[in-house]
């Protein structure tokens, strides 16, 4: 699906996530920052991030400008800040055409979109646009009698859920790691 190599160039040109949300307008990284600080792992996820065994670079093809963005990509910079192992990069969608035209969901360039490398660049996985805590937000804001009010503070126990949903699918990719075969040969684990 995509090489190690053409990995490894993009995780090189992306930037880190603090780095990345100063490329936004001061209302964006406002709307970005209120949610990376209503975001906390608990205890026991921290615990299970800081477990992890083997190095995990993480890519993240993003919009600053994106609003679904704006409230997921801040949960997954919580999750890679809780683990020395998980290395996070995220990009700006237009600016890796080559690659973003490969991460297509649905026939469309959706944000975010995650990508789970292994250690060496290897693809391991993609994930996006939206964890099943948010569609179910949005179908019920969308599909129901209430719609959505901009701006409106975001309840914790949807951030927990959608924070719970992303660090499954970490935890997914990193068991995939520590499991592989090829890795326990490397390591001989």
């Amino acid at each position: 699906m995509f090489s190690a190599e053409t990995l490894r160039s993009v995780f090189d040109a992306a930037l880190p996530y603090d780095d990345y949300v100063a490329t936004g307008r001061p209302d964006q990284q406002a709307s970005w920052t209120a949610v990376y600080e209503q975001a906390q792992l608990t205890n026991s996820q921290r615990e299970l991030v800081g477990g992890f065994s083997r190095d995990m670079p993480v890519l993240v093809s993003s919009g600053i400008w994106c609003g679904d963005c704006a409230q997921q990509v801040p949960l997954i910079a919580r999750i890679a800040e809780a683990s020395d192992r998980v290395r996070l990069r995220v990009f700006d969608r237009d600016a890796q055409a080559g690659l973003t035209a490969n991460l297509q969901i649905n026939a469309g360039n959706r944000v975010p979109v995650v990508i789970f490398c292994a250690e060496d660049f290897e693809f391991v996985g993609i994930y996006g646009d939206r964890v099943l805590a948010r569609y179910r937000a949005i179908a019920a804001a969308q599909l129901g009698p209430s719609c959505p009010v901009p701006g409106a503070p975001i309840p914790q126990e949807r951030i927990q859920a959608e924070l719970q949903d992303w660090l499954d699918e970490f935890e997914r990719a990193q068991l995939l790691l520590r499991l592989s075969g090829r890795l326990r040969a490397k390591h001989k684990d």
